[in-house]
């Protein structure tokens, strides 16, 4: 036995000629029905779920802050309908941020109007309330909702926390009062005051307040933050917007161009990806040698901690310093591939020709991505809605809130109606019966996390299968078109909805199938993901070794994964078989073509990369230049932004999602007319029995012809 016959038996057997073959085969059958039956039925259970979910869920748990009641602030019909905002009476005793925005903190909380606007002393207030009753009507709203004065000295007020100690000027955040603490001159000032004598005796330090209020203050830094964000986007949402359809104008001419002047299009797209990233790395040794002996340039990153204002890294030389190193490998990883593969090249843009002049046939074909990108937004939509409202179809816990160490009932389960009279109150008076979060220990909210598992996993499974199904539609039409002997007159009328209707018709199995195993194994990840965090504290060096192992393995078995199930879909959308049939036909149809697949493909890969490269790039460089004022006749229209870079980012991505939205059509139409080039080489030999299919400028670059 040769050589090439022990290859091709390893490999299965080279496909035979067929003269009957004319490319898509139309007499075919349902694929894969049980797991069709099981795409179903959990299909039907999932909207089970999401009925359920949105039976028992309440999603104003989610939108109003809560109260030590339960009840909800500034919801429409309560009687808390005009107070949206939540009061802490002692904002100290909250530890943490985290605590600030998920669980209650230890003190008592009540809905109010509006949030305190300046200091006050409950004990001023109280003894001056014959006097100024105005300023003792304006402490009371703080106080519990029915608080009245009568029958109930200061200090039994204080310590049933009907009323809290004192106000301090707060900001809503969050539909939070959040202290407003601010800093002058290094001395920490509320009111520009330090230090605040309290009538019972005590002493309120505005340093030891802001201490004690480190979450709060961080969340506030975070808010001015948000705040800013919110106001760049106000003002170039517009731009960005405008910017996209210069993405999208130059995507269209670059597809439209491809069909008519392929080589010079790709070659150029080369040449500019390498200029622009020549001139990435002149600009970035420019900043850096113009940063030189500026006081302050010299500090390392790692010695400037993290910075909310990001522009602060642009004035360090090892910022720029950075970019340069990174730009410089790329442009060299770049260089040496091209050297390398520049024979390779010319097969490929032929490649890229032919699939130019198939989507020219069918334009439809870059309109079906829309309806790919409107299933996968309601498959999002589902997910994310059934999600918020598995979390909020808890019941309300309550728990006792207690700082007294010696308390031994902290943190258990309460009755805030019957409290008062219980024995837990009488051992500590001080403790308190507030609500603490949304939980349960009922049939249905132990399998919460079952049901939110449940919602996750079929959200992978149909994102999957909504790719798979826009894959095998595109394959089928993109197949009709090779293998067409006579272009366009072989072709069907519609070839993509044909395709569509072949692939819903026979192969939803199929589909689902290849979809459920990738769902598996990104469940697979998740969960690894979930148990990195948790022991992400962990000492044991071995068990993070082993996670970080499965973790690797698991993302290559994916990637792995995708691009099987590509080349099983376009056999499914050639020949109709079963997904594992077409799995491994097109598993040993590429491995008996390996070099081919290695080079001649991915270098087409590289190719379209690198237009979409030059697309997002040409874009990103116009908005950098555009939002830094660097256009001399857009001066008096650039926005002014406090981070430029956000929106700037924003443009970029927008623009990557448009130009992904084409050239992934192009990536498709290339694969699909890969594999049929190579089906066409090992059916026929160019006689005038056995004619290639392929184009004459592909027959040509390969050295062959037809008789």
């Amino acid at each position: 036995m040769s050589e090439g016959e022990n290859f091709y038996g390893k490999h299965g057997e080279p496909k035979k000629f067929d003269p009957t073959f004319k490319g898509p085969i139309k007499n075919r059958s349902c694929t894969d029905v049980i797991c069709c039956l099981i795409f179903i039925v959990s299909i039907i259970g999932y909207i089970i779920v999401g009925i359920v979910a949105w039976t028992n869920g309440d999603p104003r748990k989610v939108i109003y802050a809560t109260d030590s009641r339960g009840e909800f602030c500034g919801q429409i019909g309560s009687t808390n309908e005009h107070k949206p905002f939540l009061f802490y009476f002692n904002i100290l005793k909250c530890a943490s941020p985290l605590l600030l925005l998920k669980l209650q903190c230890p003190t008592t909380q009540i809905c109010v109007q509006k949030c305190p606007d300046s200091f006050e002393s409950f004990i001023t207030s109280y003894q001056l309330r014959r006097v100024k009753p105005n300023k003792w009507k304006n402490y009371i709203k703080f106080c519990r909702p029915g608080f009245t004065d009568s029958g109930k000295s200061p200090a039994e007020i204080l310590r049933d926390q009907d009323c809290p100690t004192f106000l301090t000027p707060s900001k809503p955040f969050t539909r939070r009062c959040f202290p407003n603490l601010e800093t002058s001159k290094g001395v920490i000032m509320v009111n520009n005051r330090t230090n605040f004598n309290l009538d019972d005796g005590g002493i309120v330090n505005a340093t030891q307040l802001m201490e004690g209020a480190k979450g709060a203050n961080l969340v506030l830094e975070a808010r001015e933050v948000a705040m800013k964000v919110f106001e760049d986007y106000t003002k170039s949402w517009y731009w960005i917007l405008i910017g996209m359809v210069i993405a999208l104008v130059i995507s269209l001419i670059f597809v439209v161009l491809l069909r008519y002047i392929a080589t010079v299009m790709v070659w150029l797209s080369i040449l500019l990806v390498i200029a622009a990233l020549g001139y990435g790395i002149f600009h970035c040794y420019m900043e850096y040698a113009s940063l030189k002996g500026i006081q302050g340039s010299d500090v390392t990153i790692k010695d400037l901690g993290v910075q909310t204002d990001l522009r602060v890294y642009l004035h360090l030389r090892q910022t720029w310093l950075a970019f340069m190193i990174i730009l410089i490998i790329v442009e060299i990883i770049i260089i040496i591939i091209l050297i390398f593969l520049r024979k390779r090249i010319a097969i490929a843009i032929a490649l890229i020709k032919e699939a130019s002049r198939a989507i020219g046939y069918i334009m439809s074909s870059l309109l079906f991505p829309l309806i790919t990108f409107i299933l996968l937004l309601f498959c999002i939509a589902y997910w994310a809605i059934t999600a918020v409202y598995l979390s909020t179809s808890s019941k309300a816990v309550y728990k006792v809130f207690d700082n007294e160490t010696t308390c031994n009932y902290t943190a258990m389960n309460c009755d805030p109606g019957t409290f008062s009279d219980s024995l837990i109150k009488k051992q500590c008076p001080e403790a308190q019966c507030s609500f603490a979060f949304y939980g349960g220990d009922s049939y249905y909210h132990r399998y919460l996390t079952l049901f939110q598992f449940y919602n996750l996993f079929l959200f992978f499974w149909l994102i999957n299968f909504v790719i798979a199904l826009g894959e095998v539609t595109l394959a089928g039409a993109f197949a009709s078109y090779y293998w067409a002997f006579n272009k366009p007159a072989d072709m069907p009328a519609f070839p993509v909805m044909s395709s569509m209707g072949r692939a819903l018709r026979y192969h939803v199995g199929s589909l689902a199938f290849g979809s459920l195993i990738l769902a598996i194994v990104q469940i697979i990840r998740v969960v690894l993901e979930y148990v990195d965090q948790k022991v992400k504290g962990a000492q044991n060096k071995v068990a993070k070794f082993v996670l970080g192992c499965l973790k690797c393995c698991f993302w290559c078995l994916e990637k792995f994964l995708k691009f099987l199930n590509r080349n099983a879909y376009i056999m499914i959308a050639i020949y109709g078989n079963n997904f594992c049939t077409s799995a491994k036909n097109a598993f040993f149809l590429l491995m008996r073509n390996i070099i081919r697949v290695v080079v001649l493909d991915k270098v087409t890969d590289f190719l379209l990369f690198l237009g979409k490269l030059l697309i997002v790039g040409g874009v990103g460089i116009l908005g950098f230049f555009f939002f830094t004022n660097r256009i001399k006749i857009m001066e008096d229209r650039t926005p002014t932004l406090n981070y430029y870079w956000l929106p700037l980012l924003t443009l970029i991505v927008g623009s990557y999602l448009v130009a992904h939205g084409f050239f992934s059509v192009y990536a498709m139409c290339v694969d699909t007319l890969f594999l049929c080039f190579l089906e066409d080489l090992e059916r026929n030999d160019g006689s005038n029995e056995k004619p290639y299919f392929m184009p004459k400028k592909l027959l040509k670059v390969l050295k062959k012809k037809n008789a």
